[in-house]
């Protein structure tokens, strides 16, 4: 008798293998690095490890929501960190979780920039940029104000190295918490992307003006990143054609080619690419653009992210578009979505009100697995 269910399977683009530098994944479904806001005190908490290792799944590669990778770093209330000790050990429970399901776990390492206040800072000093222009206050459709930030300090060209080396020892205690390797954060708007898009950096030292000088701070951090744990276990997220939190660009095109190109070169083990239908943080709109150049251009694993659905990372797969596909709030609402997505089954709704909320369990372990629903 044929086992029917293998045979779809294995004519899912999604579910298919793939060799991801010395990582063997069982499929190409990727849980997105989604903010919780549920590390209180920047410590990741116990109920991390149920969450996590819920969307485990043997074979299948997982990353952290974005991590600071220092006290300057944060810009969210109750997002974890990783320049302690003590936040190092808290990790540990949870990649040992992930790790018995038999997943694969990156770390996001990132730091926020200006997109912070003064209560976010030690000391309540201002947040450090690559500029001193300030963002505007960010508010929801209801009218309501989400957040408000401080005007930033622009950093000084003879303290950005401190700020590299922020992201090498993060890199460090990633791997001593037992992480597999770090993936960069160099999108939506954060400080790496503050550099990198000339409608935020105006500065008129080598880390400004030019395209490769905007982009000299990025691979700063790629190279010491690199040089401490290896780059075969070294990723990056990139957003070049997004416009999150005001960092727009006017050649995102030329942008995204020459990161695409510079990380190759520097044999990054993979490059997180956010698509350009996502100009701004919500849904997706329509775009002449395309990633296509870009994963053309660079040589590692190429992986996308931004509103995918089951027919369309099929389709990005398939068509060689992308080698793995990112998914946030399906993977949130869904943490079996592999299997879902092999048996073409039906997925829970997520529910946005507990997207960003501090609760421990509401909106984030609490959405029933197929066989529950069954």
């Amino acid at each position: 008798m044929r086992n029917v269910a293998v045979e779809e399977k294995q004519q899912i683009p999604l579910l298919t293998p793939y060799k991801l530098g010395d990582f063997q994944l069982s499929h190409r479904i990727v849980l997105a690095p989604l903010t919780r806001q549920r590390s209180y005190d920047y410590i990741p908490q116990p109920h991390a490890v149920l969450y996590y290792s819920q969307r485990a799944t043997k074979g299948g590669l997982l990353l952290t929501e974005g991590t600071g990778v220092s006290d300057t770093a944060q810009g969210f209330l109750h997002s974890p960190g990783i320049w302690t000790d003590e936040q190092v050990e808290a990790w540990r429970p949870i990649v040992d979780a992930v790790h018995a399901k038999g997943a694969i776990f990156f770390c996001q390492i990132a730091h926020v920039g200006r997109v912070s206040n003064t209560d976010f800072q030690p000391n309540g000093e201002a947040p450090i940029s690559s500029t001193d222009r300030g963002l505007t206050p960010l508010i929801l459709p209801d009218g309501a104000v989400a957040a408000r930030f401080s005007p930033p300090r622009r950093l000084r060209t003879e303290e950005i190295p401190q700020i590299v080396n922020d992201f090498r020892l993060a890199a460090r205690n990633a791997v001593k918490a037992g992480f597999d390797g770090v993936e960069i954060h160099g999108g939506h708007g954060f400080l790496i992307e503050q550099f990198m898009k000339d409608h935020v950096n105006d500065r008129t030292d080598e880390y400004g003006g030019s395209l490769q000088n905007r982009c000299r701070f990025a691979l700063d951090v790629v190279e010491a990143v690199s040089n401490e744990i290896g780059a075969k276990r070294v990723g990056i997220r990139l957003s070049p054609f997004a416009d999150y939190m005001e960092s727009g660009d006017s050649n995102p095109e030329a942008l995204g080619l020459y990161m695409a190109e510079a990380l190759s070169q520097c044999g990054l083990l993979y490059c997180h690419v956010v698509e350009p239908r996502m100009k701004t943080v919500g849904e997706k709109s329509e775009t002449q653009h395309s990633l296509v150049p870009m994963r053309n251009r660079f040589k590692g694993t190429f992986i996308v992210a931004g509103g995918y659905d089951r027919e369309g990372g099929n389709e990005a797969v398939g068509e060689n578009r992308a080698d793995l596909v990112v998914y946030g709030r399906l993977f949130l609402a869904n943490p079996d979505l592999p299997r879902r997505f092999e048996l073409n089954a039906p997925l829970n709704k997520y529910n946005r009100e507990t997207f960003y909320t501090s609760d421990p369990v509401v909106g984030y372990t609490d959405y029933p697995f197929l066989d529950e629903t069954a």
